[in-house]
């Protein structure tokens, strides 16, 4: 088991380098396509995934999800597993390959009127330093928490949002790297939310696969 130390240098020195890798084209030819496209589209919001990571059963990923008071009624959620095994139990679980969860949903009016940045950042797990205290106050079991990137996001057509990437470390040693979009439309009243994650080795084994996937993160809010 390596320090959290280690994890955070290593992850932000991969940071660096990735950002001369430039997006993989996709294949063309006979070959197996290079990508699955994956969109909700009363949403107009769509990312790609490596075509061979294996799409979760809807029903089992939304067993699998702790309660979240923000989402609103009629919410689209979708998760996709690179594990050779994959499962629902996955989705916020520390893991040894990438696992990408995307959800789309209305705003309850409350949250709504009280959407920030710092709220999107803390959407689904907790970011900010208040988030962490709270969370901390209640249990929240993640612990050691390193904040490695925070950028300000501006989509067109009103759609804003941050872009966060951070470490955090389980009950058993184990440190994952979370790579977090938050997106909402002009006025507050939808959220598009993207997370890849898995441990920090894997992080960096796949980092280019991982920001293919980031970065195709597309929402044209109507």
């Amino acid at each position: 088991m390596r320090p959290v130390g280690w994890g955070a240098r290593q992850i932000a020195r991969g940071l660096a380098l990735g950002g001369a890798v430039l997006l993989t084209v996709m294949a063309t030819g006979c070959g197996a396509p290079s990508f699955t496209y994956v969109s909700d589209s009363s949403a107009s919001t769509y990312f790609k995934v490596p075509y061979g990571w294996h799409k979760i059963d809807d029903a089992s990923l939304s067993a699998a999800l702790p309660p979240n008071g923000n989402v609103g009624p009629g919410a689209w959620q979708v998760g996709y597993d690179a594990d050779k095994a994959p499962t629902a139990s996955h989705v916020l679980s520390a893991v040894n390959q990438p696992f990408v969860f995307a959800l789309v949903s209305p705003l309850k009016a409350a949250t709504a009127n009280a959407m920030s940045y710092d709220g999107l950042r803390d959407f689904l797990l907790p970011v900010t330093p208040n988030a962490r205290l709270q969370a901390t106050k209640v249990g929240f079991p993640l612990t050691a928490f390193h904040l490695l990137a925070d950028t300000v996001l501006v989509a067109g057509q009103g759609v804003h949002g941050v872009r966060d990437i951070f470490t955090y470390t389980y009950p058993d040693g184990s440190i994952s790297a979370f790579d977090q979009t938050a997106l909402t439309n002009s006025d507050d009243t939808e959220v598009y939310l993207l997370l890849v994650h898995c441990q920090v080795s894997c992080y960096l084994q796949h980092h280019a696969q991982i920001n293919d996937v980031v970065t195709s993160f597309t929402v044209r809010s109507p």
